[in-house]
C-alpha cells in the first residue's frame, strides 16, 4: 500500500504517521529522513542538494523530486511505504506520478488529516517551553498547563513563548500550507483518492477513523 499523509501544521499528522507504520508494518518516508539520508550516502541527487543548503538556499524542486526518485527505487519500499511532507505542492504530485507511472506503481490513498484552522492556531500558540537547556520540558496552555501559571513544573524555570509559536507566525505558516495544499486536496480528489479524516477528537479515535478509509 502507498499512502500521502497531508495535514497542516499542528494536526497531529506525525502522531498519526507514526500509528500508522506501526500498524501497516510500511516504511515512512519523510523528506528530511530522505535528505539526510542522501547527503550521508553522498548520492548523485543527494551531492546536488548539498549544493544549495551549503549556501543556505532552498533546494528547487527538480532536485527534492531527485532525490524522491532514488528512494523510491530501493528494494526495501517494494510492498508500500508512507510519504509524509512530499509532495508539498501540485508540480511535485505530478512528478510523483510519472515517478510511479514508470515503475508501473500508482499512489492508493491520499489521507487528509482535517483541522480547521482556528483550532491550529489555538494548538500552536498554546505552546510554551521551559528555557532551561538541561530541561526543555514542554506545555501547553490549554491542554497540558504547568501546575503554577508560567512556571515549569519540573526546573522552576520562567516559561515561554517561541517566536514560531506566536499567533501572528502561525497564520503565516498556516496560509503558505493551505496556498500549496488546496490544489493537492483538489488533485487527489479528483482522482478519487482523496481520504478527508476528521482530525479532532482523542488520538485513538482519530487513528480508527483513518484505518476505516483505508479499509
Amino acid at each position: 500500500m502507498r499512502i500521502v499523509l497531508l495535514g497542516g501544521p499542528g494536526s497531529g499528522k506525525g502522531t498519526q504517521a507514526k500509528k500508522l507504520v506501526e500498524r501497516l508494518k510500511i516504511p515512512q518516508i519523510s523528506t528530511g529522513d530522505i535528505f539526510r539520508a542522501a547527503l550521508q550516502e553522498g548520492t548523485p541527487m543527494g551531492l546536488k542538494a548539498k549544493t544549495y543548503m551549503d549556501k543556505g538556499e532552498l533546494v528547487p524542486d527538480d532536485v527534492v523530486i531527485g532525490v524522491i526518485e532514488e528512494r523510491l527505487a530501493k528494494p526495501d519500499l517494494e510492498k508500500g511505504y508512507m510519504l509524509d511532507g512530499f509532495p508539498r505542492t501540485l508540480g511535485q504530485a505530478e512528478a510523483l506520478d510519472r515517478i510511479l507511472a514508470a515503475q508501473s506503481k500508482f499512489i492508493d490513498h491520499a489521507v487528509l488529516v482535517d483541522v480547521p484552522d482556528e483550532e491550529l492556531v489555538v494548538r500552536l500558540s498554546g505552546r510554551r517551553t521551559c528555557p532551561n537547556a538541561a530541561c526543555g520540558a514542554m506545555y501547553h496552555a490549554k491542554f497540558n498547563p504547568p501546575k503554577q501559571k508560567g512556571i515549569c513544573d519540573v526546573c522552576g524555570g520562567e516559561l515561554y513563548q517561541r517566536d514560531d509559536d506566536k499567533e501572528a507566525t502561525i497564520r503565516e505558516r498556516l496560509g503558505v500550507y493551505n496556498q500549496q495544499t488546496a490544489p493537492l486536496i483538489d488533485y487527489y480528489e479528483k482522482k478519487g483518492l482523496l481520504r478527508r479524516v476528521a482530525g479532532l477528537g482523542p488520538i485513538d479515535e482519530i487513528f480508527a477513523r483513518i484505518e476505516k478509509v483505508l479499509g
